[in-house]
């Protein structure tokens, strides 16, 4: 969505508000014509985000933008021609703690996609109210139980959450006596990943790495509310083997380890980019050289 908001920008003079669905339609018809150009398909559009959890009688104007929000980008999918929406596991304030709650909403979501043919992959974000981890968000899709609901699954979202802390000097999980510990616990928990998720449930693998913090970032909210480990993935997630730290490549393994064999995608916030590659070209150069090599260490 940030894209097709700067492209509006390029196209039009101004940047449209995020809510313009009809400019933003028109926008990405604009985006279809140049994918059927050179030949490119749009796998899914993101981040949707704050849907789930919002309690009826109580957060009812919350729940409402919410929906209104999932029609136009609804709208919007059909306008760039793709068939899957990325849901980030909510990291509102306040909403249900009950599993059962989001679960309702998500399928709901479901249904209304489903009567056009388009299917939800629902992603822990590691820095959500209540939902942070893989075994969350598979818990919550269990539940809705719904065909077209499946997971995204993220390195940099279950290793950082699982593994890493951004808010530590050692910049591992502290609430672990021993590093080995931490690795035990990290390797109990792809294994029961492996034996659990049906591969088929898996839309699409997202792949990143991520920075350790030095210094490392305060234990509480920023001036907009996000929470330590959101503000990590905003702008120090680079490709994996470039300065990064997270075991990515054990995370690819348990994944593929499901039997899946779909979408791997690149999913970089490096503030450091520009510094980096002189444009998209090397860098996606250097993204396709890291996936073969990722791919090669799993085999």
């Amino acid at each position: 969505m940030p894209d097709i908001l700067s492209y509006a920008e390029k196209i039009n003079g101004k940047q449209p508000d995020p809510k313009d669905f009809d400019t933003l339609v028109e926008v990405g018809k604009e985006i279809k014509k140049l994918m059927q150009k050179y030949n490119l398909k749009i796998l899914m559009l993101q981040p949707f985000a704050n849907f789930e959890g919002w309690i009826k009688g109580k957060q009812d104007e919350q729940r409402a933008d919410a929906w209104e929000r999932a029609r136009g980008w609804t709208r919007i999918m059909e306008a760039v021609g793709t068939d899957m929406l990325q849901v980030g596991s909510s990291d509102a304030p306040g909403i249900s703690t009950s599993f059962e709650d989001s679960a309702s909403d998500l399928a709901e979501l479901a249904d209304m996609l489903a009567e056009k043919n388009f299917r939800i992959a629902y992603e822990n974000w590691c820095w959500s109210t209540h939902a942070p981890n893989w075994k969350d968000v598979w818990t919550i899709v269990k539940l809705a139980n719904r065909p077209n609901l499946g997971l995204c699954l993220d390195t940099f979202q279950s290793a950082g959450g699982e593994w890493a802390d951004p808010t530590t000097e050692s910049g591992l999980v502290g609430d672990v006596s021993s590093k080995d510990e931490l690795e035990k616990r990290w390797q109990a928990s792809l294994k029961e990943m492996s034996q659990t998720i049906p591969a088929e449930k898996i839309f699409l693998l997202q792949i990143s790495d991520a920075y350790k913090m030095t210094p490392v970032i305060p234990d509480k909210v920023d001036d907009s509310g996000t929470r330590p480990r959101g503000q990590w993935s905003h702008d120090y997630r680079p490709l994996p083997y470039d300065g990064g730290y997270l075991p990515t490549v054990d995370f690819l393994k348990a994944t593929l380890g499901t039997g899946f064999r779909g979408w791997l995608s690149i999913e970089v916030f490096d503030g450091k980019g520009p510094e980096k590659y002189d444009g998209m070209q090397p860098f996606a150069e250097k993204a396709m050289k890291c996936l073969d090599r990722m791919v090669e260490e799993c085999s």
